[in-house]
């Protein structure tokens, strides 16, 4: 009994050391660079948060109200604050998501974080700041062509 007690004791301390003590920047090289560059940008904040990653996968992510201009960019990076950016391409809109509808002129694009990330920030004590829908955005390389 006693050496499964202590299986147990250095299993949940490996645990805890893994969660609270790995780097959590994600970040990927292409949104690095493509944050870093002097391209001009548009970056739009969360309208809506739903961070439930105890409901299991694809629980925790955000919407966002982005201008119709925008529907056919190439690609856009997600940007969580305290998790870090990603790169990543469009995979589809919707005039309606959850109880968020899009405004006249936009759609509404809906952007995950893994689970696990979401579940180590929450153990680290940032549930709060994950929830909080001006640290997630989303940047998009501006569209000069329609301006006038």
């Amino acid at each position: 009994m006693r050496r499964l007690v202590t299986y147990i004791i250095i299993f949940l301390l490996s645990l805890c050391f893994i969660t609270l003590w790995m780097p959590l920047d994600e970040t990927d090289s292409k949104a690095e660079l493509f944050l870093a560059s002097k391209t001009q940008k548009f970056q739009v904040h969360a309208t809506e948060v739903v961070v439930k990653p105890w409901l299991g996968e694809h629980h925790v992510y955000a919407i966002f109200m982005v201008p119709d201009k925008y529907e056919e960019a190439p690609f856009f990076i997600l940007t969580v604050k305290g998790l870090g950016s990603f790169y990543e391409k469009p995979f589809g809109n919707s005039q309606f998501y959850d109880d968020t509808l899009a405004e006249p002129g936009t759609h509404l694009i809906r952007d995950y974080i893994r689970t696990r990330l979401a579940l180590r920030l929450i153990i680290q004590g940032l549930y709060f700041q994950l929830n909080d829908k001006n640290n997630w955005s989303l940047t998009y390389p501006k569209d000069n062509s329609q301006e006038g």
